[in-house]
């Protein structure tokens, strides 16, 4: 076991100034509890304190090595500061100390017996203590320590990391809203980059099927740190006081040997959780406040799709059923053909479900499992439109999919809030607030915020409803559907690419409110048509301008093409990472050109998914494919002209 083996970046500080042996400790302590080394801080002191008080722990030469055996102590570990100005640490030789480290042991061993030999061994060497004083950043630092001992211990093995280390060095989870292509796409990204890289990881999928390659608990108490590279909320109390780096759920495929790096250098923040079952939170506190509401939204939208797309495709097959039963079209559509009505009744079961969803899983992800009841009766709320006045909704206007997020995120913080104020209670109180306190006051306060807010939320929805179908009667319909067309391609899968297609199922769900429903099924005819154009414009591109792309780009290119026509806007991440500045402008014009054509030619779309394999409910059908066709295809040559051929290219 070497020195380096045991300090970490993170448990180096340079030129501290600390006035007093008992401030040296503290700052040493904190050292190890940042680094995420023990399991109680105030314990491991304790023990720090008592083996002072059996002599001091001061070497001489300016160097003292406070240390302690301890049941607070994950896994053995060192720490160290550097004090230019000196500590009195009641040495022997009367000096103050300027270099200072501190080993944290388990009791399940002699570790520290045996880095404290080493330790003396090589502070023996005054040269070498006095360049590590003089150390201008933490890697100097180690670098010193790495030197000399490869110098003076040249035969000593290397500890057991890598693949000698029991586990994996590296964990991972990804995650992405639909849990469709990203989720995956990352997750082999970080795999093939370890290998390359040599450092063991294992990546846990949340994808739509649910979470697999589960991390256990017994890989995440081995490993060096965990990678979070999601879009939406994920479990995170199970890594409390280990190190966490989360990131967006792109970087994992496209800065894979980075985040590992994170980890491996010990640059990941050390998580602490503040729930006991799931947690809020998503680690290494690198997160700005817009990218938390983001993945809070995102975690709503997840949970919200499979009751969408389900509910949606049962509605589009009542809509087909009519159709071959002669009623189409007709006032009475899915209540005379009785399989058609059962269809549309079922689908129309799952559409009402799906604001309550949203708002509830957006307050679980902001406030845990005590925002489910407040979030999902704010969402039941909006979705009926009840208020003071009328609280059966018999005559109000529904707030729609806008009231239920402001429920959700209201729900949330309220939440929060409560679970703060209820922390002042006394203990005895803790079994009941979960089961009553909780849910009672959620209930009650957000109940009056959505009935008094559902009345202007109604308001704004009718407007937006009308605004659209002017659009429509005007023929200003066709710029809308080239701006929807066009979001679904600027970042294929992120922010941009999910508001526009939130907003067109949204408008699936809520055709009924509308005074044309044909503009609702329009608006998800342009959001799905302009998610097909990147991938099919890449397979396009690499099939008939091939000394545009590598070997390995033509060869993926071929799969883009099912998954274009399977709506996974995702199949052209890939290109447009390597090639940003080229693949994204030429995708986005192709798309909004679809978008914009599918809204002239009067497209319509019942279907929230499924690309051409819902093509049966989809009005003129065939003129949706040309839409499709004449998108791609324009695609297609911008690449070629924005792109020069392998061979031209520097």
């Amino acid at each position: 076991m070497r020195i380096t083996d045991l300090l970490k970046k993170d448990g180096i500080a340079l030129n501290v100034n600390v006035a007093s042996k008992d401030e040296a400790i503290d700052r040493l302590v904190s050292l190890h509890d940042k680094c995420g080394n023990l399991k109680d801080a105030a314990a491991y002191k304790e023990g720090i304190l008592k083996r002072e008080e059996m002599g001091t722990t001061a070497v001489g030469m300016q160097i003292a090595i406070p240390h302690a055996k301890s049941e607070a102590v994950k896994a053995p570990a060192l720490t160290a500061i550097t004090v230019p100005n000196g500590v009195d640490y009641n040495a022997a030789d009367g000096q103050k100390c300027t270099l200072l480290f501190m080993i944290a042991a388990t009791t399940d061993g002699d570790a520290h017996l045996e880095v404290l030999a080493r330790l003396m061994q090589l502070l023996m060497d005054e040269e070498f203590t006095a360049k590590l004083k003089k150390a201008k950043s933490q890697n100097e630092f180690l670098n010193i320590i790495d030197a000399k001992e490869k110098e003076k211990f040249p035969d000593e093995p290397a500890a057991k990391t890598d693949s000698s280390k029991k586990g994996y060095r590296v964990l991972a989870v990804t995650a992405c809203p639909t849990g469709i292509a990203h989720t995956y796409m990352a997750a082999e990204s970080l795999a093939k980059a370890g290998e390359q890289m040599g450092i063991t990881i294992k990546v846990e999928t949340n994808g739509s099927g649910g979470a697999k390659n589960v991390l256990t608990p017994e890989e995440i108490a081995d490993c060096d740190g965990i990678i979070i590279a999601a879009d939406k909320s994920v479990d995170t109390a199970r890594f409390n006081g280990k190190p966490v780096y989360s990131t967006k759920v792109s970087d994992g495929i496209n800065k894979p040997e980075e985040l590992i790096n994170k980890i491996v250098n010990g640059e990941a923040p050390v998580f602490h959780s503040e729930h006991s079952q799931s947690s809020s939170s998503y680690g290494g506190g690198n997160e700005s406040i817009g990218r938390q509401l983001y993945k809070h939204l995102m975690n709503g939208v997840s949970h919200m799709l499979p009751f969408v797309v389900a509910g949606g495709i049962f509605i589009a097959i009542a809509f087909l059923i009519d159709t071959a039963s002669g009623n189409a079209g007709s006032a009475n559509f899915g209540s005379v053909n009785p399989v058609a009505a059962w269809f549309k009744t079922i689908g129309n079961y799952a559409f009402n479900f799906m604001l309550p969803i949203l708002a509830g899983y957006i307050a679980s992800s902001i406030a845990d499992r005590p925002g489910l009841i407040a979030g999902f009766i704010g969402g039941f709320l909006a979705s009926n439109g009840a208020t003071f006045a009328d609280p059966f909704a018999a005559s109000t206007v529904p707030s729609g999919f806008l009231g239920a997020l402001l429920a959700g995120f209201a729900a949330g913080y309220l939440m929060l809030l409560i679970e703060r104020l209820c922390n002042k209670l006394p203990d005895s109180l803790e079994g009941i607030k979960p089961v009553l306190l909780y849910p009672l006051l959620g209930l009650g306060i957000v109940s009056i915020i959505m009935c008094a807010i559902n009345p202007f939320m109604g308001m704004i929805n009718t407007g937006l409803n009308n605004g659209l179908t002017w659009l429509s009667e005007n023929n200003l319909g066709i710029i809308l559907g080239c701006i929807l067309g066009a979001m679904m391609s600027i970042d294929m899968g992120g922010p941009f690419n999910k508001a526009a297609y939130v907003f067109g199922t949204g408008a699936l769900a809520n055709a009924a409110t509308f005074a044309e429903p044909a503009v609702a099924y329009q608006i998800m005819g342009s959001v799905m048509v302009g998610g097909m154009v990147p991938p099919l414009a890449i397979a396009l591109s690499t099939t008939f301008f091939k000394n545009r792309w590598t070997k390995d780009e033509r060869k993926n290119g071929a799969v883009n093409y099912v998954m274009g026509l399977s709506f996974i806007t995702e199949g052209a991440i890939p290109y447009a990472a390597s090639y940003p500045l080229k693949v994204i402008p030429a995708c986005a014009i192709g798309a909004a050109i679809s978008g914009g054509l599918s809204w002239l030619f009067g497209c319509t779309l019942m279907a929230p998914h499924g690309g051409i394999f819902v093509v049966a409910t989809i009005g003129n059908p065939l003129l949706y494919l040309l839409a499709l066709a004449v998108g791609s295809v324009v695609s297609m040559f911008l690449l070629a002209c924005f792109k020069k051929p392998i061979d031209k290219q520097n």
